[in-house]
């Protein structure tokens, strides 16, 4: 296309502008067809920027800069080298995309920007010949600002990754809590990446060159995890779009001008700076034989087609960059404008760790599991970097106990707690990464009737019977030595005072169920206490099971909120007597999950609340046998007799209160009074709950029977 003056600049999502940073509809004529994201909103991102005084007083400067650079287009033959971080902001889902796919990615962007691929050849008759080399090349920044030495990949844990409304605030998470250096990465010596599970209904985006956004690091660029690589969560077919987006990035528009809505026949009489690219309207598919328009058919001596396979354009088959695009792109990267000619100084390719010379940084490395039952294998995983040529693993407890391959196959037949060392060079330069405590290989299991009322215990960290996670790395379960529902030691966890929301998990070692029958059942029961801090406070205690020894873990309870204790407590709270304990019993532990590899945890979600507290913990056939149950003989009536949810789906929930502990008869009857469910439950004093599954129920009307001695109730509820 001929040239203009006038020429599009990127935004900045810092928080002051974020003015875009509101949740949209999806504008549909900005995708590709058969996709539900829009596929680039760099030029809507710049409109909206537009009412800003000072941004359209910076394109103003900027466009003085950009006149001086069209008439001294850089010389080819030299290769610029640009240094990049990869940002992964995830939530702990499918969005931490691997490694292997970042580093596709990176192998994707050198060859489109090198010329490398193949596909280039096969451009259409009307173009052939004009596929240009950028010699541009992307290298993995090895060194953070502080000078710590990383992969050129950081990650962040964050539930901003699925909310793009504000790509500053993405940002921020990012500087606050990657895990390689917590602070500002400059966009005039990296070129950022940010990797995300949702970025405001985008693909990608990005902003131009310009000295309104100066070296931030918001000077870099979004895209959504599943167009990155050709690998992992992504395909081939949306392997480019950070190709499109780094040629905005260096100062690209689309081949049909400034917008973002290809299609538009308005587009004829737009431009996007570049001699060499038809004037077109833009294409969403590979339609190869598009030409919507005429307007520069004098320019080029005859009608020509659209350049629907070039990277600008929004097809599926994007594969070249014109002589034109390369003349502007190598422009923008030695222009001061943005700070793009300092990324490939040889003083900043050193200071980041780009030049391009590898060797050993870090030892380092992963196991695909580290809590196992014995007999059982790990995987572990070499993720030393940037250069390894040798390998030396000691396996406490392991066979074989050595190693010498990058990534070992360990097998584990002794319970304990183990160490893992991991020693690697690149020839010259060494490193080991000690981790102590690292694999857990669990107990044999223990048998029913089974009762953990952790009284034999003097802690609960690097125990093999209980297992800890603190995802916050703050406060974590512990053993409470001064009291208990039974004897005087029970499990707590000390919530209060916490700020942000917690998760903390206490995992129990392998349990065997083999001998329950389907003549008799099980029950779980436990008791907890707790109260809240203030009325409005919503936590949450959850019991997760498994039956192959923790592989996989489903969810069986939620108790939450005031279900979970409608009483508060201003101060860290603590347990005075037998009435604040509740107990609860789960009847959900069905026959998959009676075998010698059954295990369960507790999970409390904590927010700003109060103390919890566990203790019983008891796993019995049938009717109980165990001697925490007291005071049998002693009747009482049934008190405060709650339903919940009715109409049920899968779950129900029956709360009672008593005033004396005792056995207490639970039938399930459809409408014909045919019993469909019994239970013979333990009851104790004070709040009960007990959990039924009604998975296996039809569709209708039920009633629930509950007797204690000489009372029985009855309840009806409806099975969706």
């Amino acid at each position: 296309m001929k040239k203009i003056t006038q020429i599009l600049l990127g935004v900045s999502l810092i928080s002051s502008l974020s003015g875009f940073a509101q949740k949209r509809e999806i504008d549909l004529t900005n995708t590709r067809d058969g996709e539900a994201v829009e596929y680039c909103t760099q030029h809507k991102r710049h409109t909206q920027l537009m009412s800003n005084p000072a941004y359209v007083q910076s394109l103003q400067a900027d466009e003085i800069i950009r006149q001086k650079e069209a008439n001294n287009p850089q010389q080819k033959g030299v290769i610029y080298k640009i240094p990049v971080v990869f940002h992964v902001l995830h939530n702990n889902g499918i969005e931490n995309i691997s490694d292997e796919q970042i580093l596709d990615q990176l192998a994707i962007l050198n060859r489109d920007y090198r010329l490398q691929n193949a596909d280039a050849n096969n451009v259409h008759a009307d173009f052939q010949g004009m596929p240009s080399d950028v010699e541009i090349e992307f290298v993995l920044a090895t060194k953070a600002p502080n000078g710590t030495c990383f992969s050129g990949i950081t990650r962040t844990a964050n539930i901003l990754s699925f909310d793009g409304s504000d790509g500053g605030a993405q940002v921020d998470a990012i500087v606050a809590g990657n895990d390689v250096y917590n602070g500002q990465w400059p966009g005039n010596k990296y070129m950022n990446v940010f990797i995300c599970a949702e970025i405001g209904g985008a693909a990608g985006y990005t902003m131009k060159p310009s000295n309104f956004i100066g070296t931030v690091m918001d000077n870099g660029i979004w895209i959504l995890h599943n167009y990155v690589g050709s690998i992992g969560t992504s395909s081939v077919s949306t392997s480019r779009a950070l190709t499109h987006e780094v040629g905005h990035w260096l100062n690209l528009d689309h081949t049909w001008g400034g917008n973002n809505n290809p299609g538009n026949a308005s587009s004829c009489s737009t431009d996007d700076a570049v001699q060499d690219t038809p004037n077109c309207i833009g294409v969403t598919s590979c339609n190869i034989n598009s030409n919507t328009c005429n307007s520069d058919d004098a320019y080029w001596g005859q009608a020509m087609r659209d350049n629907v396979e070039n990277y600008m354009d929004y097809s599926y088959c994007s594969k070249m960059f014109t002589a034109g695009q390369v003349t502007r792109m190598r422009n923008a990267i030695t222009s001061s404008t943005g700070g793009r000619n300092n990324l490939w100084t040889t003083a900043n390719l050193t200071a980041v760790g780009a030049t391009g010379v590898t060797y050993l940084c870090k030892a380092q490395f992963s196991a695909d599991i580290t809590t196992v039952c014995p007999g059982s294998q790990i995987q572990f995983t070499d993720e030393s970097y940037n250069a390894v040529s040798g390998w030396n693993w000691t396996f406490e407890g392991g066979t074989p106990a050595t190693s010498t391959q990058q990534n070992p196959l360990i097998t584990y037949n002794t319970p304990g707690i183990y160490q893992v060392t991991l020693s690697a060079t690149d020839g010259s330069v060494s490193d080991d990464e000690v981790k102590t405590q690292y694999i857990r290989v669990l107990p044999a299991p223990a048998t029913i009737p089974y009762f953990e009322g952790f009284e034999g215990y003097s802690t609960l960290n690097n125990i093999l019977q209980w297992e800890i996670v603190n995802t916050n790395n703050n406060n974590t379960f512990t053993l409470e030595s001064n009291f208990g529902r039974t004897g005087t030691k029970c499990a707590r966890l000390t919530n209060f005072g916490q700020t942000g929301t917690n998760t903390d998990e206490l995992i129990s070692a392998p349990v065997d169920l083999s001998s329950i029958t389907s003549a008799t059942g099980m029950t779980l029961t436990f008791r907890y206490a707790y109260h809240k801090k203030v009325s409005s406070d919503n936590e949450y205690l959850k019991v997760f099971i498994t039956s192959n020894c923790g592989d996989n873990w489903v969810q069986r309870k939620t108790i939450g909120g005031s279900q979970l204790s409608s009483l508060t407590s201003s101060s860290s709270w603590t347990p005075s007597s037998a009435a604040d304990w509740t107990t609860v019993h789960m009847t959900n532990v069905t026959t998959e999950y009676w075998n010698d590899n059954f295990r369960y945890k507790f999970r409390f979600e904590g927010a700003n609340g109060n103390n919890i507290f566990i203790d019983d913990i008891n796993m019995y056939s049938g009717a109980p046998s165990d001697n925490i149950v007291l005071g049998l003989t002693d009747m009482g009536d049934i008190e405060q007799l709650n339903l919940f949810p009715n109409p049920t789906e899968g779950e129900l929930n029956l709360q009672f209160s008593l005033n004396a502990a005792q056995t207490v008869t639970i039938q399930l009857q459809d409408v014909c009074g045919k019993v469909v469910q019994n239970h013979s439950i333990n009851a104790a004093i004070g709040s009960n709950l007990v959990l039924m599954d009604t998975q296996n129920l039809a569709a209708g009307s039920y009633f629930v029977a509950i007797q204690a001695g000489e009372t029985q109730k009855v309840l009806q509820f409806v099975v969706k």
